[in-house]
């Protein structure tokens, strides 16, 4: 697949760039995270050649000068919070992170309980992280934040909070999902580091969106389109504008929170602020490593036309309004982009018009559709992947890589034994039993070696599909996105 994004410079600029911000404030900084440390695939899709992990790879490279502070919300454990990509609850994710920077060779030194007041979850949370060997502080709600500075910048206001010991010149601030209170436990530590005698600085580090790309370039939209449901607006920097003279682009919540953070800041740092523009405050080099423009436009574009799907079917799914979609529709407008741009959306409709039932579609790194449609022994979906693996192993489209003779046994399983209403066989279940063939068959075993070669790849489905089905997809990493209806008219659907 065409390669946009270069990478190696990235990782070299932001090292470089993180060390620069270090030494401007005397060698202790705190640097808020945004977006995804692991796993980011948004950017991955908009930025071809972007490593889905190149966030931690850049720390890796700087681990002896780093130390991780979580943070979470107290509020979030007594609700049980769900992270709505992993479907797990922040406590848990919390955990997840942990184990996945102390596997990266970084440091984590603390655990945050941010608006602490008492949540009786959030004490047993508490007990259980010290439990495991892990220090824990607690940050209480402030009265009046952000606009009451002389409450905010003092003994009643950051003074509650406990101090967190950190031993480490760059302290990244991190978090399970939004609404952590990141950037409040950054300011509230550099105040008391301030009380110390340290001078410390604050900094934030956010992919999207990119600062020094065009307001409506298609990367910028792109990360509108990703954040439909929070209502986040990019927008020109006005307060960059003044200072410079130069257009930067931001988003809306970072804009109207700077004037309240810039007191802040000033106060804490006892009159004078490191920054004067919401621009000044982020560490972002995405911008300057596009290699090729206009793969990067391609794949942002196909990246909002896979929102726009999503934000279709989570509306069906009653999960939010519609007014994610509508804000992603005129979106795509200014993109000049449509829902069918992507090649595997008109293909997936044609087959269900054409044999009158669920069907899907996939593109392969050279452009062929392929597609796949339900029968008696197979669904869409496992057709489709099939007919993928057996595209990619040079196997004749006639061969059968999973004889009835190997169905038919689990489909009456299903049915009979374990109370399934479809006897179809999920993905995961059809990917076992082809491991199985692949035992005594060859073909299923060239066939099976490929399925690593399925990620980056462009599918679409007539129906929304079950949620093992979608999820496997997602292990794959293949692009799935599909049409907002249901294949039944059940109320119930798994």
């Amino acid at each position: 697949m065409r390669i946009g994004f270069d990478n190696g410079k990235y990782l070299k600029l932001q090292a470089e760039k993180i060390r620069e911000r270090i030494a401007n404030f005397g060698g202790k900084l705190y640097l808020e995270f945004g977006g995804k440390l692991f796993d980011d695939y948004h950017a991955s899709r908009v930025l071809p050649g972007f490593h889905p992990d190149s966030k931690i790879t850049m720390l890796k490279e700087i681990s002896d000068d780093v130390e991780v502070v979580i943070a979470i919300n107290a509020g979030d454990i007594e609700k049980n919070k769900i992270r709505g990509d992993l479907g797990i609850t922040y406590d848990s994710e919390l955990l997840r992170l942990a184990d996945a920077f102390s596997n990266n060779g970084l440091m984590v030194g603390s655990v945050v309980l941010t608006q602490f007041s008492g949540q009786q979850a959030a004490v047993a949370y508490e007990k259980k992280l010290q439990s495991l060997g892990m220090k824990v502080y607690r940050h209480y709600p402030i009265e009046g934040y952000p606009a009451d500075l002389p409450l905010i910048v003092g003994p009643e206001g950051f003074g509650k909070n406990d101090y967190i010991e950190t031993q480490r010149p760059l302290v990244v601030v991190t978090a399970p999902g939004p609404g952590s209170g990141k950037m409040a436990t950054c300011l509230s530590q550099i105040y008391h580091e301030n009380l110390r005698g340290v001078q410390a600085g604050y900094a934030k580090f956010e992919t999207f969106p990119v600062w020094n790309l065009a307001l409506n370039h298609v990367v910028n939209l792109a990360y509108e389109a990703a954040t439909a449901d929070l209502n986040d607006v990019n927008m020109i920097d006005p307060f960059h504008l003044e200072a410079y003279g130069k257009t930067a682009v931001n988003y809306n919540r970072d804009v109207e929170v700077f004037p309240v953070l810039n007191a802040i800041l000033e106060k804490v740092c006892g009159g004078t602020s490191p920054y004067r523009s919401p621009t000044d405050m982020g560490v972002n080099m995405v911008g300057f490593c596009i290699s090729d423009d206009d793969v990067v436009r391609e794949a942002a574009a196909r990246e909002i036309g896979r929102r726009y799907f999503q934000a279709m079917c989570e509306a069906r799914k009653g999960n939010t309004d519609s007014r994610p979609a509508q804000k992603i529709e005129i979106l795509m407008k200014k993109a000049n982009i449509t829902p069918t741009d992507r090649k595997v959306v008109p293909a997936a409709r044609a087959k269900a018009e054409k044999t009158g039932g669920p069907a899907a579609a996939m593109e392969m790194e050279d452009g062929t559709i392929l597609t796949g449609k339900t029968s008696r022994l197979l669904g869409a979906s496992s057709a489709l992947l099939l007919n993928a693996l057996k595209y990619l192993a040079g196997i004749e489209d006639s061969v059968d890589l999973l004889s009835p003779e190997y169905i038919e046994p689990i489909m009456h399983l299903k049915v009979h034994c374990l109370g399934d209403h479809s006897p179809l066989m999920h993905l995961n279940e059809m990917l076992i039993a082809l491991s199985i063939a692949a035992v005594s068959d060859p073909e299923a075993q060239k066939a099976l070696d490929q399925v690593g070669r399925l990620e980056g790849l462009d599918a679409h489905s007539s129906v929304i599909l079950s949620q093992i089905d979608e999820g496997v997809f997602k292990q794959l990493g293949v692009n799935l996105t599909c049409e907002p209806q249901y294949e039944s008219n059940k109320l119930y659907h798994t």
